[in-house]
């Protein structure tokens, strides 16, 4: 075992939940290297003095993993394998007060909205300085692009404001800044995201100015793609999708959760529009965007959900066919809306309405992917793995949707470049490629 002197003042990040996690960890690690901290992000090697689990708070798996990599920490620094354990994120933002009872071992808990105080504890000054500065964590090629923090959605089952707190917009020319400093260092993929897009820019310019900001972003030099991540239907600004059509590195590509397909649960959850605004919505997107690939995400088994209810979610899913979807089983969340009803949908009962949506989300995908055999597409490749090149389409996010495959045995690319791919076989989820030469 390595010594304490040869780790001192090694910094581990581990960060745990979504993208929008991730980019407040590359904060951290862009904050303590100006610092001279040497740091290192989901390092594989336990040689860190130093560990910060940033976690996630969001549903009850999510709550739990956070909770079990915490006491993992808290182990090694009982056993002297680490000399400070400190905690942030949505989970610690959440229930700090519980987790210093239960996990006195850890050296200090902070919230979301806490890193000057963070950084204060690890002494490291906050360099103001490197606001619209971030060193990325993900291959170079793409990077997320934080565009707004907090919620102001009146969602009757979700936390994340209460962990998150209202919606603050970044400034159009500090996200343009940063997304210059990035395509610098090569990355060509920008992933939009915040928890509402479509909110973007109300606070700070008194109207949805989303599409002035895509407009911005897609004038940077070195960005040939941009994808956006987490859209609210209701009130959807519709001039994204002119934005969208008229500019060539924008991704025909929108992911939307809709989280119901029927509109008594849609009031029940607060979300502020109906089945039927939601198909007509989805209807003119795809008019005014030809090709474009819609994203989902449903939740089974939310208080109130009868049999009836999950066949109207069913059959939605049926008749809107769409590229990509994911479903959650409804977590009854301490102090939202929605848990002062009673969880009346068992446990077993929200798993299996989950995977029939999924098995028929599996046989839409396979017909979609089907009529993909022949065609070419512009693929970006993400890494190599058991034998194959492993890429995506404009159509297709990191780590969540379908990806190109392609035979390493027969083939060369380069990682983080663009190539013509001609589809040679298709899958649910996966796409088998040759190289257009």
């Amino acid at each position: 075992m390595k010594t304490k002197g040869s780790k001192k003042n090694k910094v581990n990040i581990v960060t745990l939940g979504c993208s929008k996690n991730l980019v407040d960890s590359e904060t951290i690690y862009t904050q303590l290297k100006a610092n001279k901290f040497n740091v290192t992000h989901e390092s594989a090697k336990d040689d860190a003095s130093i560990v910060i689990v940033n976690t996630c708070g969001f549903i009850d798996n999510a709550k739990q993993e956070s909770i079990d990599t915490i006491l993992r920490y808290a182990d090694a620094k009982e056993n002297g394998l680490i000399d400070k354990l400190y905690v942030t994120g949505c989970l610690s933002h959440r229930y700090k007060d519980d987790l210093e009872k239960e996990i006195p071992t850890v050296d200090a808990y902070f919230g979301t909205n806490e890193l000057p105080r963070l950084l204060k504890t690890l002494k490291a000054d906050y360099k103001h300085e490197l606001i619209g500065e971030r060193l990325i964590t993900t291959p170079t090629h793409y990077a997320y692009l934080k565009i707004a923090e907090g919620c102001d959605r009146p969602c009757s089952f979700c936390a994340i404001p209460l962990m998150r707190g209202s919606h603050i917009s970044q400034p159009m020319e500090v996200l343009v800044h940063q997304a210059q400093n990035m395509a610098k260092k090569g990355t060509k993929e920008l992933i939009l995201i915040a928890q509402d897009l479509t909110y973007y820019g109300l606070d700070l310019y008194k109207r949805r100015n989303l599409s002035e900001l895509l407009a911005r972003l897609a004038d940077v030099e070195g960005i040939e793609w941009i994808r956006l991540q987490y859209a609210y239907p209701a009130g959807f600004p519709l001039d994204v999708l002119d934005v969208m059509r008229e500019h060539s590195n924008i991704c025909k590509y929108l992911d939307m959760p809709l989280q119901h397909g029927s509109s008594e649960l849609l009031k029940l959850m607060r979300r502020g529009i109906t089945r039927e605004k939601t198909e007509a919505l989805i209807d003119t997107i795809r008019e005014k965007v030809p090709g474009i690939a819609l994203r989902t995400t449903l939740i089974s088994g939310h208080p109130g959900e009868t049999e009836a209810h999950f066949d109207e979610m069913y059959n939605f899913v049926e008749k809107m066919r769409f590229d990509r979807l994911g479903i959650f089983t409804y977590s009854h969340e301490e102090n939202t809306h929605s848990h002062s009803m009673i969880d009346s949908v068992p446990q077993e009962i929200k798993q299996e309405r989950a995977d029939a949506i999924m098995a028929l989300q599996e046989g839409i995908s396979f017909e979609l992917n089907q009529c993909k055999i022949g065609n070419t597409y512009k693929v970006l490749f993400d890494r190599k793995e058991g034998g194959y090149f492993i890429g995506r389409t404009e159509f297709d996010s990191p780590e969540v949707d379908n990806e190109v495959l392609l035979d390493a045995t027969q083939h060369f690319v380069r990682l983080g470049d663009f190539t013509t791919v001609k589809i040679l076989e298709a899958e649910e989820f996966d796409l088998y490629a040759e190289p257009v030469r």
